[in-house]
């Protein structure tokens, strides 16, 4: 989404917060030794401005992750404000791009806490699995709080169906369910199971660079688009985001 968000001329900060570095591996970025990451810019104040670097997708930056990420959340414990490191680091640079976006670990632990203090909206994937849906309510709990507590900005931005696979009656199923008993946002762009998806991360490069013409690039462009009309922001524009 964020590459398509680029591809469509507006200036996108993806922020890797998963200690995984998913998001930074599957653009092709390995951060050098000594090189700063998000880790640097959490625990040791080095500045967002000097850890991002450029993609290869125009107008796509990156704050990378580093497996020394994992260590963030015990360090954090003891710092005054803990919950609120991540939106001081993103402070700094917020204005010098039209959208940020937060890549958030699965479990809700104050590295994610951070990421939903720092937010303005949650975008929510949700797979069309049974599983999901038990998670979803557990993520709603944590950003109710969030908002009660630290952060009465946040919202959730929509909620997205992702790896739908419409021959299996388990996926229809559940998708059905969401759209009769979800009260948040919906977004009408659904996430279909894709190979080219899958083989993206392999070749270094988001699935619009690696295959533009793939089911998979399509149902991004069409998501980037509608995530672009409900914020009343034109495609051929720029402005703050």
């Amino acid at each position: 989404m964020g590459a398509c968000l680029a591809i469509l001329e507006k200036r996108v900060l993806l922020v890797d917060g998963d200690p995984q570095a998913n998001c930074s591996s599957g653009l092709g970025i390995v951060t050098a030794p000594g090189q700063p990451t998000i880790y640097d810019c959490i625990i040791n104040n080095v500045p967002a401005s000097e850890a991002i670097v450029p993609t290869n997708t125009p107008n796509l930056f990156i704050l990378p992750s580093h497996i020394d990420l994992v260590g963030a959340e015990l360090e954090l414990v003891s710092r005054m404000k803990r919950e609120n490191v991540l939106e001081g680091v993103l402070e700094k640079v917020r204005d010098d791009y039209d959208y940020i976006l937060i890549d958030c670990m699965p479990s809700l632990g104050l590295l994610t806490v951070n990421a939903l203090t720092a937010a303005d909206g949650v975008i929510i994937p949700i797979q069309t699995e049974i599983y999901a849906l038990e998670g979803l309510q557990k993520l709603k709990n944590t950003i109710t709080l969030v908002k009660e507590h630290l952060n009465p900005k946040l919202k959730i931005e929509g909620i997205i169906m992702t790896m739908y696979d419409s021959r299996l009656r388990l996926a229809n199923m559940i998708l059905e369910e969401v759209r009769t008993n979800i009260t948040d946002p919906l977004y009408q762009t659904i996430i279909h199971r894709n190979s080219k998806i899958s083989e993206s991360p392999s070749m270094k490069a988001p699935v619009i660079m690696y295959d533009a013409a793939s089911t998979g690039s399509m149902n991004f462009m069409q998501l980037a688009m509608e995530f672009l009309k409900r914020n009343n922001d034109a495609v051929a524009t720029s402005g703050n985001g």
